[in-house]
């Protein structure tokens, strides 16, 4: 299960889609709208996205990243207006173990906000707004 959805997402689809007896341990990452970037006071975002394109690349993503950890994964992605708090993505992952779950979970995102053609309009409390690039994630400690 992948896809891009224009309303709230609902985690339990995606859990459901990635059950499987064979698997112990299951992931799900929720990323979430939040108030504050980069010491500025953020209001909401808007995703746009080349729908077509982001779900094909989804798709091949998601089975590489599945075949490479072990692991059985589902993600959506939000597009549209977002108010600070609401779930822009959800990545549900199986697996055996926790380490392939949580490996791929990362991975997924980290795939996903770097090769989706989908694009973050941040919206301040000042009334700007910034097209925002990708982030690097932080691993534990706090490095790149």
């Amino acid at each position: 299960m992948h896809g891009l959805v224009d309303g709230p997402i609902d985690p339990a689809p995606l859990l459901a889609a990635v059950a499987h007896p064979t698997c112990g341990a299951v992931v799900l990452f929720l990323g979430a709208v939040r108030n504050r970037h980069e010491g500025r006071a953020v209001t909401g975002i808007r995703y746009d996205a080349h729908r077509t394109m982001a779900e094909a690349r989804l798709a091949l993503l998601l089975a590489e990243v599945g075949a490479e950890h072990g692991a059985r994964l589902a993600v959506v992605h939000r597009v549209g207006e977002l108010a600070v708090g609401e779930v822009s993505v959800a990545i549900a992952a199986a697996a055996p173990g926790r380490e392939a779950a949580y490996t791929a979970s990362r991975r997924a995102l980290e795939r996903l906000k770097r090769e989706l053609p989908v694009w973050k309009l941040e919206r301040y409390a000042d009334g700007s707004a910034a097209w925002r690039e990708e982030e690097r994630l932080r691993h534990a400690g706090g490095a790149t």
